[in-house]
């Protein structure tokens, strides 16, 4: 396990007892996703402690091929374990295709058309507007009320401990309580290339790297599953991390 201590005079750290898996952008990837659930619970039993919270950073659909089996997966986890949900920009895309057809134009370029098909849609690449409407009709028909119901409930953000858990990241400069929307869905260069202390260590995903990037101020864990193959979770424990 890796000590932030070494990286920041404050050590930043969990209550003891308390041990926090966190899962980067899953992105459609159903059967890395069941992987990974298998082994964040062989982890537990093998190192049994108090109190043990799952929190998963967003971007659940889109890319990857099975996004309907994805949101099936985390509703059903929602129940048995203690769990956080986060909302990523691409969750934005579902409520505001099925009002204004016309996002289609935006959305079929962040892996979109990957999401209506794993819905049983068939959906016509530059789609005219009549075929947007006609299409978001259908998925409104299609998508089903608990997939809605665990979308509407996703998270902003998350505190605990020493840590800010967040899908894309914050705005240097504007206290953590204070933060729009906005930028904890969709900010890149002006948060990832600032080297402020935020107050907490950001733990964070949205902007794809090859390995886990672990700074003094923040925690990347979007290890790109779609692409790469890889759906990482970071594992904190008191002043430890590790990754799984």
């Amino acid at each position: 396990m890796i000590s932030l201590s070494a990286r920041r005079a404050r050590r930043p750290q969990l209550p003891d007892g308390v041990r926090i898996y966190a899962i980067g952008d899953i992105h459609g990837c159903a059967a890395l996703l069941d992987s990974l659930l298998t082994r964040i619970e062989a982890h537990k039993v093998a190192n049994p402690t108090r109190e043990c919270i799952e929190i998963f950073l967003g971007d659940y659909i889109d890319r990857g091929p099975a996004s309907q089996d994805v949101l099936e997966r985390l509703v059903a986890h929602k129940r048995t374990c203690q769990s956080v949900f986060l909302k990523g920009n691409h969750e934005t895309y579902v409520d505001d295709f099925i009002k204004t057809p016309s996002v289609l134009q935006d959305w079929q370029h962040l892996g979109g058309l990957e999401t209506l098909m794993s819905y049983g849609m068939k959906p016509a690449i530059n789609a005219k507007a009549e075929q947007q409407s006609q299409l978001a009709a259908d998925f409104g028909q299609a998508f089903p009320e608990a997939h809605h119901q665990f979308l509407r409930h996703l998270k902003s953000s998350f505190t605990y401990g020493d840590f800010f858990f967040v899908h894309a990241g914050v705005r240097p400069g504007i206290a953590l309580a204070r933060q729009r929307e906005e930028d904890l869905l969709w900010i890149r260069e002006d948060f990832l290339f600032c080297e402020d202390d935020f107050g907490k260590v950001v733990v964070h995903g949205h902007t794809p790297v090859l390995h886990p990037e672990v700074r003094a101020n923040r925690i990347n864990i979007d290890t790109g599953a779609y692409a790469t193959g890889r759906l990482t979770c970071l594992i904190l424990e008191e002043d430890k991390v590790d990754f799984i």
